[in-house]
């Protein structure tokens, strides 16, 4: 009796008592595969979003379930990726979900061993006094034969793959009105 049901359920057997001979339907199914259900059938909602790995802007469905995110994949309606995503963006939801992120500003002073937290105000008061006191320390009216230079070689400004355009203007446009001329993006490297 066992050996009889064991027998009826081998998927060769079943294609061709079900008559599935390509084995593309009921035959190939077990149990187990009958029970699955795809990991974002119990989303409660669903959320349009871009992979923040690179300015190629690929789409995401982020699939949200309990207040946490529970899946990341490709939009099929966006444009620019077809629902399709890198390994990188395929694997973005580890940045949200990750026991190892970050969600305090960790600082660790000149010669310190270990890292500090800091409150987000606070950190942002330290850049922009370091900005100024660069800016202010290494500022150049004007070079030895008296043309106007109006700019600072202290401070530099290196953009990530992220940025878009148009955060690569605003950013271009904040560093000349603070003087600063060395400002790249990293798409340009």
């Amino acid at each position: 009796m066992e050996l009889a049901r064991l027998i009826k359920r081998w998927p060769v057997l079943r294609q061709a008592s079900d008559g599935d001979v390509l084995g593309l339907g009921r035959a190939v199914r077990s149990e187990r595969t009958e029970r699955l259900r795809p990991r974002t059938a119990g989303a409660d909602h669903v959320v349009k979003s871009v992979c923040p790995y690179c300015a190629v802007g690929c789409g995401q469905l982020v699939y949200v379930k309990d207040g946490a995110v529970s899946q990341i994949e490709g939009d099929p309606d966006s444009p620019i990726s077809r629902g399709r995503l890198c390994p990188k963006g395929a694997a973005s939801k580890s940045l949200v979900t990750s026991p190892a992120r970050e969600y305090r500003v960790k600082y660790r002073p000149p010669h310190g061993a270990d890292w500090q937290e800091l409150d987000l105000e606070e950190a942002l008061d330290m850049i922009a006094d370091r900005v100024i006191e660069t800016r202010r320390a290494t500022w150049e009216e004007t070079d030895d034969d008296g043309n106007t230079l109006n700019r600072t070689m202290g401070i530099a400004s290196l953009g990530g793959a992220t940025l878009d355009n148009e955060e690569n203007y605003l950013i271009k446009k904040l560093c000349l009105g603070l003087g600063v001329v060395q400002v790249e993006n990293q798409a340009r490297i």
